[in-house]
């Protein structure tokens, strides 16, 4: 069965589920895109690996790429296996000492997995026809792109608005503080800020 090589081209508020989140992957060169509802807690994790931003202890999926490592497993590819009553199954294929390793896991983990080790995200052609949809305009919207607002509070303390008014300095200072204090969804806003005038 020929593998569909997908990648994660936006993560978002789910609008089917409240207090979820939806994760919508994107056939590689290709126009169709896989939406998963997953926990908040695991959108945190995908949008805290997208931003490379580096939390001040490790993260779940962060320890666990560090057995990994430690224990010289690869982690060579996700591939999202099926799909049953709405619930997507996905394995981690990795490789130890010359020995291939498939281990089931929840799609969410695997995708906070694979955003973190680089590696390739799989799925199957009956998967993309029952769960997939076509974009009736292929180009990026900006609805697509990433949306990292994940704080485990829910809340953002000052909105983009206050941002665009403070100094460059005092940005910096706030965005330490917020990734000390492990609040990524203010930090995602006070990056956004800065990247825009250059920083």
């Amino acid at each position: 069965m020929n593998k569909i090589q997908l990648e994660i081209v936006a993560l978002s508020h789910s609008i089917t589920q409240s207090q979820s989140y939806a994760v919508v992957l994107g056939e590689k060169d290709g126009i169709r895109r896989l939406p998963i509802v997953i926990g908040s807690f695991e959108a945190q994790a995908i949008a805290v690996a997208l931003e490379k931003m580096i939390p001040s202890r490790p993260l779940t999926h962060d320890l666990i790429r560090n057995i990994f490592l430690d224990l010289n497993i690869k982690l060579l590819e996700v591939i999202i296996t099926n799909l049953q009553e709405g619930v997507f199954f996905s394995q981690l294929v990795c490789e130890q000492k010359g020995e291939f390793i498939e281990i089931d896991s929840r799609t969410s983990d695997a995708l906070a997995l694979a955003v973190r080790f680089g590696c390739p995200i799989y799925t199957y052609e009956n998967i993309m026809d029952s769960a997939g949809i076509v974009l009736e305009n292929p180009e990026p919207s900006a609805k697509e792109l990433p949306q990292p607002s994940l704080g485990e509070s829910g809340s953002v303390k000052g909105t983009r608005e206050d941002y665009k008014k403070m100094h460059l300095d005092d940005l910096k200072e706030m965005l330490d503080e917020a990734i000390k204090a492990e609040d990524y969804e203010k930090a995602a806003f006070i990056r956004d800020e800065m990247q825009k005038r250059g920083e």
